[in-house]
């Protein structure tokens, strides 16, 4: 097992009963460990034409950061409501304890350009799904999702469209 994956911590009933948080603070706060997860992510599109990282808050802006800098292409901020200026494009999707929206610039990307989704974990899809969906809605052309933690369990993946690749760096 990589060494940064043995820094994430099982945080039980968070942020509700039943749920298992997946805690990446502690694999962010050593530096080797945060290295070895953005390579570990960066990974499968080193040679895939990015225009920009479309990062989803608030622990996808952690990883999709330094990934875009890594991947050497912009960043684009996928928010939570009320917290980008400017005219926004919404979207609303279901958790798998509740509802939320995530919003975008509406100038973020002019269309056609290349995007790559990235959060930090992949449980029921919806987060991830609603962040495609504002892609689309800006014309992007998404060329793939990267996640550093996929619960497969939960089957996510499932509601992942289009032909473009989801890779996760870790499915434990």
């Amino acid at each position: 097992m990589a060494d940064w994956i043995q820094r994430i911590r099982d945080i039980p009933d968070f942020p509700k009963p039943g749920i298992v948080f997946k805690d990446i603070m502690p694999m962010l706060a050593d530096p080797l460990a945060n290295a070895a997860a953005i390579d570990a992510l960066a990974a499968p599109w080193r040679d895939t034409a990015i225009d920009a990282v479309m990062a989803i808050e608030a622990r996808g802006f952690l990883l999709g950061a330094p990934l875009a800098r890594e991947l050497r292409t912009g960043l684009v901020a996928v928010r939570k409501p009320g917290k980008l200026p400017g005219r926004v494009i919404e979207q609303r999707y279901a958790l798998e304890y509740g509802e939320d929206a995530l919003q975008v610039q509406a100038d973020a990307l002019p269309p056609g350009a290349r995007v790559l989704l990235v959060d930090d974990v992949l449980a029921t899809g919806g987060t991830l799904a609603a962040a495609r969906g504002l892609a689309d809605a800006l014309q992007a052309d998404v060329v793939g999702a990267a996640v550093l933690i996929e619960l497969d369990f939960l089957d996510g993946r499932a509601r992942w469209s289009g032909d473009a690749p989801l890779r996760a760096a870790w499915v434990p």
